[in-house]
């Protein structure tokens, strides 16, 4: 089992620990919900270095990445980011992932260069297929053991890291990034980013440096009413927002189409993996879709359970669910065939001997104010 480089700071802060993605991860330090109220009302932080970055250069890296992610990268400058996912040929779901335009390299003018950010659970299986799939003047190269990550998220990250960070972060759009020193180390890579749905900053650096960043983001944040955060508040976070976890939500026999994800499916740029396919469904139609609901009883679904109609007639299957703190009651995501697919509508999850009565929401279901 890998240990990120901040494993040490998580043992001595009390974590518990758990295997995720080949990793010994923080699942919780005090209590899920104590940390999920932190993200939402004033800040948290997050170890997210399993998360995996290849780095993309070369006169045709923009065509590469262009072949084998779904979105548009043409439309990226550098300093921006971008939300995609690797389609596999039968327009299925090799990954979903985050699509960096560095900026250029001052050894190397005119050459293009990338970041992808890919799940850590799939760093192995992304590596093969991207460098499958590289008939491009382009180099790969993973420097995902190099990388620590850190998501400090919420409505007062920015004060906090504007404490130890000499980057501007006033003017600074969401999905966009900066480098700059922070907490005294330079050339460090800060994004506008994040998957809980109230603000903040993804923070990538050297691992042999996140540690130090790491301390000074726990000191900067004492006052602030920072806390750390594990993988279950992530988990709660992203899924009040109703974003998807590849595995549960997503994978390689999903469609971008029916997982809402049309957004980032650009298929008039054309040529790239999966584009047939795709387009074939979406000539076709959709047989079904992925929705969320509320769950009108205690009880949580989860991943599995089958969904039904009122006459007990299988309709679909829960991809996800959890208690969501920030709303007191349950929720889940799912997909249901097109019938019963539209917000307001009436469904059923099967939990054992219970049947759940439910309700398809319109998504997100936390409204960030």
């Amino acid at each position: 089992m890998k240990k990120t480089p901040l494993f040490q700071k998580h043992i001595d802060s009390g974590a518990k620990m758990n295997p995720f993605a080949g990793f010994e991860m923080p699942v919780v330090y005090s209590s899920i919900t104590a940390e999920h109220h932190a993200v939402r009302k004033n800040a948290g932080m997050f170890d997210v270095s399993h998360m995996g970055e290849f780095i993309v250069r070369g006169r045709e890296a923009a065509k590469f990445v262009q072949y084998v992610t779904s979105n548009d990268v043409e439309k990226l400058y550098p300093g921006r980011v971008q939300y995609s996912c690797f389609p596999n040929e039968q327009g299925g779901i090799v990954d979903d992932l985050l699509v960096y335009r560095l900026f250029e390299d001052d050894h190397n003018p005119g050459e293009q260069a990338f970041m992808l950010v890919v799940n850590g659970a799939n760093l192995a299986k992304d590596w093969r297929w991207v460098n499958k799939n590289n008939r491009f003047e382009a180099e790969l190269t993973d420097v995902s053991d190099q990388t620590g990550l850190i998501a400090l998220q919420g409505p007062l990250a920015a004060e906090i890291l504007g404490k130890v960070s000499e980057i501007d972060l006033v003017d600074f759009p969401y999905y966009h990034f900066k480098k700059g020193k922070v907490a005294g180390f330079s050339n460090v890579l800060v994004s506008t980013t994040g998957y809980t749905g109230s603000g903040g900053f993804e923070i990538y650096a050297d691992a042999n440096q996140i540690g130090g960043i790491w301390d000074s983001l726990v000191k900067a944040g004492k006052s602030h009413g920072l806390a750390l955060a594990g993988l279950g508040a992530r988990d709660t976070l992203r899924l009040e927002m109703g974003f998807c976890l590849y595995g549960n939500d997503i994978d390689d026999a999903t469609s971008p189409l029916e997982a809402g994800l049309g957004w980032i499916t650009k298929l008039k740029k054309g040529n790239f993996i999966g584009c047939d396919k795709i387009q074939e469904l979406k000539e076709k139609g959709l047989s079904r879709r992925l929705v969320g609901f509320s769950v009108q009883d205690r009880r949580v679904p989860r991943n599995g359970y089958e969904i039904v109609d009122q006459a007990d007639e299988v309709i679909g299957r829960v991809t996800s669910g959890t208690q969501a703190p920030s709303l007191g009651y349950p929720i889940g995501m799912g997909y249901v065939n097109i019938p019963w697919s539209a917000p307001g509508t009436d469904i059923w999850v099967l939990a054992g001997r219970k049947k759940l009565h439910c309700k398809v929401e319109k998504l997100p279901f936390y409204q960030n104010t």
